[in-house]
């Protein structure tokens, strides 16, 4: 609980004003394997919340972890690459790519021999990047020392003096793989509200497989079977409360051998896997299809038989058979419901899957419990009929949306552009549409009884569907439909990524632009060169606003795309203020003439994401992204530095207020 207010403590600091982090320690230690050969270790504590890359990133991706060994004298030479530990691997959603980060702490090994009788102590640099779920920092960089064993006291100096990038040995070698999609910060104050999120869900599936006509009514059977069995109300609660508990063994059991089977870690890489999207996409068309009508999905008569002959027993034996009888018999209704949870729950990966079944399997024995212990609430069930069937054909339909986004996934990692944001939209549009259509009574399915009339209730869960489907449509043109964001393939991942209505107005925008700007999020027209905004500003005279953001900066594409996104605030955006972007991510490297060493950190900087950081670092005291700055054309602060805002209302009037400010 303490950990939890301290992140939610963090977070909202950060998101009223910039802060310096240091989340990172360095620690360095030597390991001597003979008289020439070194083993060194540099070990990262990371603070929690926060992670650190590993070496091997693709290019394009966010700046991996690399050392630089100073070797100008060449007394030794590094013996194969520079180990990590095994760390986690995950895909992030911005980048379509797998990336590797670590958590708490981190070791790197490099095994050195030395070429002369000299034994030198080893300096070395390490440049390295960390993100928490707020924040992304700009590279950094550390020096580090290696102290080796009788090693000349004064080498170490003579080292460190020496900065020659032509003589440093320097491992940044990169391995390219393939692309997913799934966000890759995933800190661990987070994984406590993911695993409340998969029991919360788990749950209301657990309520709705109850009201399947194969679970459904046997309700009833159980209490009749309880209140014949019990002597006294004392034995009866007794027995009934046993037989809850035996439904949730037998679903969290079944949780656990998914974890075992596969291992906490392997789930959420397997989840990330093209072949496990496809497989998991028709094993749910194929639910869907059962819940349809189309067949019953069941479990060999033999084994419910001889479960249901040890259940004759009676006693504790006797009881927890009667519970596995319950999941055998009823198999055809909750097992879609179970195996999509499950196949969910792998993808958060750990225990996931044991929380999904104990929040499933507590919603089950609820009402058997409860109405096993007092018969007489049985009076107060409605009775069986043909809405059973309507509850598991909706089912169906949710199956059968579900189904898309696993072969969306499929087709994102592929990069195979064959369901595109509006061929996936279109196919929810008919699927939830077909749902409203069955709701209103003008379609019948298998299993269905003869509806006269509809009730109020049905009519209202109708227009609600019907709603959500018309609400879908805009999309097809652009509309950024935040309510089924993460379902949807990302807008640019689409035929028009600007919308079709917005394709035109894109083209006449890019013949007019101002030297030095190009189109960026939203379409607003952007500068990455400090400078170069600085003076459209003048002319346009319009106050600026900085937006210190970065490649690897999840917060601050959700800005963009969720806050930018909205028209009064991409009205200002676009009309009242001129937008400079600087990436404090950038690699490319600044002319020679212009690189500097930085007043503030005492670093050299290098490239143009080096550059806005110290920018950043010196100005606003403030190394965090994303990071607001609203300025006049002296560069002085015209309202409070903002960071990320999710509160679209709050950072419209913040805009504002730095333009009336600006005006007086």
């Amino acid at each position: 609980m303490k950990k939890l207010l301290i992140a939610f403590l963090l977070l909202l600091s950060c998101s009223i004003f910039g802060q310096m982090y240091n989340p990172v320690k360095w620690t360095t230690a030597v390991e001597k394997i003979s008289d020439k050969e070194y083993i060194l270790k540099a070990q990262a504590v990371i603070q929690s919340g926060w992670h650190l890359y590993g070496q091997y990133i693709e290019e394009g991706g966010p700046s991996p972890t690399a050392f630089t060994f100073k070797n100008a004298q060449k007394k030794f030479e590094l013996i194969g690459k520079t180990t990590e530990d095994k760390g986690h691997e995950t895909v992030d959603k911005i980048f379509d790519m797998k990336i590797k980060y670590f958590e708490e702490k981190a070791v790197f090994t490099q095994k050195i021999k030395f070429t002369s009788d000299e034994i030198v102590n080893v300096a070395a640099e390490v440049e390295f990047m960390v993100c928490d779920d707020s924040n992304c920092l700009p590279p950094s960089s550390e020096e580090l020392s290696f102290k080796i064993p009788n090693a000349k006291k004064q080498a170490l100096a003579e080292e460190k003096a020496i900065s020659s990038e032509e003589d440093a040995v320097k491992i940044t070698e990169k391995t390219i793989v393939k692309a997913d999609i799934k966000d890759v910060n995933q800190p661990k104050k987070n994984e406590s509200r993911g695993l409340v999120s998969i029991f919360i869900i788990a749950f209301l599936s657990g309520f709705a497989a109850l009201l399947t006509p194969c679970v459904f009514p046997m309700i009833p059977m159980t209490v009749s079977y309880f209140t014949k069995q019990s002597k006294t109300k004392a034995a009866g609660i007794r027995n009934a409360l046993i037989y809850g508990f035996s439904i949730i063994i037998i679903y969290v059991l079944l949780g656990s051998i998914v974890t075992a089977v596969f291992g906490a870690d392997s789930l959420n890489a397997l989840s990330t896997n093209v072949w496990f999207n496809l497989i998991f996409f028709i094993l749910l068309v194929v639910f869907a299809v059962s819940f349809l009508g189309a067949f019953e999905i069941m479990l060999p008569n033999t084994l419910a038989n001889k479960v249901d002959s040890q259940a004759d027993k009676g006693g504790l034996i006797g009881i927890f058979f009667m519970a596995l009888a319950l999941a055998i018999v009823s198999f055809s209704c909750t097992g879609p419901i179970v195996g999509t949870l499950l196949v969910e729950a792998a993808s958060k990966g750990g225990v996931a899957p044991i929380v999904g079944m104990l929040g499933f399997s507590i919603a089950i024995a609820l009402p058997f419990s409860l109405f096993a212990a007092f018969p007489g609430w049985l009076n107060a069930l409605p009775k069986s009929g043909g809405w059973l069937n309507t509850v598991k054909v909706v089912l169906g339909f949710l199956e059968l949306a579900l189904a898309f986004k696993f072969l969306s996934n499929a087709d994102l990692v592929l990069q195979l552009h064959w369901l595109e944001r509006e061929v996936f939209l279109t196919i929810w549009i008919a699927v939830f549409g077909t749902l409203a259509f069955y709701l209103f009574g003008k379609i019948t399915l298998p299993h269905d009884s003869p509806l006269n009339h509809i009730s109020v209730g049905r009519l209202g869960f109708g227009l609600i569907v019907l709603s959500f489907t018309i609400y879908l449509i805009p999309g097809l043109w652009g509309a950024p439909l935040k309510l089924i964001s993460g379902f949807a393939p990302p807008m640019q991942y689409s035929e028009s990524p600007d919308g079709f209505g917005a394709a035109k107005g894109s083209g006449e925008t890019k013949s007019i632009l101002p030297e030095g700007a190009e189109l960026g999020p939203q379409n607003i027209i952007t500068f990455h060169d400090y400078n170069k905004g600085m003076e459209f500003a003048k002319k346009a005279g319009k106050p600026v606003l900085l937006d210190f953001t970065g490649y690897a900066c999840v917060n601050c594409r959700k800005m963009e795309e969720l806050v930018w996104s909205d028209p009064k605030v991409l009205g200002v955006l676009k009309n009242e203020l001129v937008l400079i972007s600087l990436y404090v991510d950038d690699k490319k490297e600044l002319p020679e003439n212009e690189q500097y060493v930085s007043e503030t950190t005492g670093k050299k900087i290098k490239t143009i994401g080096n550059k806005w950081s110290d920018l950043q670092i010196k100005t606003y005291k403030a190394n965090a992204q994303p990071f607001y700055v609203i300025v006049d054309h002296s560069s002085a602060n015209l309202a409070e530095p903002s960071a990320y805002n999710p509160d679209i209302e709050n950072y419209y009037n913040w805009l504002n207020a730095g333009i009336k400010n600006f005006k007086k």
